[in-house]
């Protein structure tokens, strides 16, 4: 029997990196895209946010393309937030999007930062987050 996992962590942030998404629109939102991505076949293990951006920590079938799916979630999720009017203003998401891969060995350290992201970004911007992953990965690029 062959066994494959693949885990993604993808991070994407809201257009413009405004601090648009409140708690409780948050709350909703990240119930409403896990219920969706369900739908279609897309395993969604942890997800969570501050107000202008969302973490996903997503289980892929060896059939699933990284970029379908991640077109899926958001643009289902921008129609999603613009029909329910939850915001006061026309709601898109930045064209940036952040994917990395995840060892089965790593996933609850995952889902621990996932699950932290509030008090994470209480004295760290998102800029400053994604300067830490880039570090990490230049200095794993550096050991090869």
């Amino acid at each position: 029997m062959v066994q494959i996992y693949l885990y993604v962590h993808i991070i994407w942030s809201t257009r413009n990196r405004e601090k648009i998404l409140s708690k409780p629109v948050r709350v909703v939102l990240f119930a409403h895209l896990k219920k969706h991505a369900e739908e279609k076949g897309i395993h969604v293990l942890t997800i969570n946010g501050v107000e202008d951006h969302v973490h996903l920590l997503l289980q892929l079938h060896p059939a699933q393309n990284l970029s379908q799916v991640m077109r899926i979630l958001r643009s289902e999720s921008t129609e999603w937030l613009n029909g329910t009017q939850l915001l006061k203003e026309e709601f898109s998401w930045s064209e940036e999007t952040i994917a990395y891969s995840v060892s089965p060995g790593a996933l609850q350290q995952v889902r621990d930062y996932l699950d932290r992201q509030e008090d994470y970004h209480l004295s760290k911007s998102f800029e400053t987050e994604i300067e830490v992953f880039l570090k990490t990965d230049n200095k794993l690029e550096n050991k090869s």
